[in-house]
């Protein structure tokens, strides 16, 4: 009887061991999940305060172009200083894109030009700017890509033998 009950008992304790277990893998789950949401919501209000900063930043230079009052122009880089840091307090960064390789898991190509002086697909232009967050891509690079110039050997004589007769 006092065997059979150890036993029982026993038997308790490891069921309610796993049940324990189960549960704090359950709780880290869910917390999982809440940062994986926040972190996900974080990220859609920021891609959609980028384009109010895209907006802000390109009102600046126009400003700046136009010649306006200093104190306004002035003004406007304090704000504008303001919004940068708000952005590197985030971890928000700009993604570098002239003059390296084209990657497509960080650039959207939408132009090329045909240059000799540059390696085939190197960003030449950049578009609009693109932001990562956390090693995340927040927002890709509009980005202009470098295309060799493609010669034709046999055209070129061709035409050069047309050309001399």
């Amino acid at each position: 009887m006092l065997s059979s009950t150890k036993e029982l008992a026993d038997n308790n304790l490891n069921k309610l061991k796993y049940m324990a277990a189960d549960f704090d893998n359950y709780r880290k789950q869910i917390e999982r999940q809440m940062n994986s949401k926040i972190e996900s919501n974080k990220g859609e209000l920021l891609s959609k305060f980028l384009n109010v900063y895209d907006d802000f930043t390109r009102a600046l230079e126009t400003a700046e172009q136009s010649k306006s009052d200093p104190l306004v122009i002035e003004g406007l880089q304090g704000i504008k200083k303001n919004l940068e840091h708000l952005l590197e307090s985030e971890q928000v960064r700009e993604i570098e894109a002239i003059g390296t390789p084209f990657d497509p898991n960080i650039h959207d190509s939408i132009s090329f030009s045909y240059r000799d002086d540059l390696p085939e697909s190197t960003v030449t232009k950049e578009i609009r700017k693109g932001y990562m967050i956390n090693d995340k891509i927040l927002r890709p690079s509009l980005v202009e890509v470098s295309k060799k110039i493609i010669k034709n050997i046999d055209n070129d004589r061709e035409n050069m033998e047309k050309e001399s007769e």
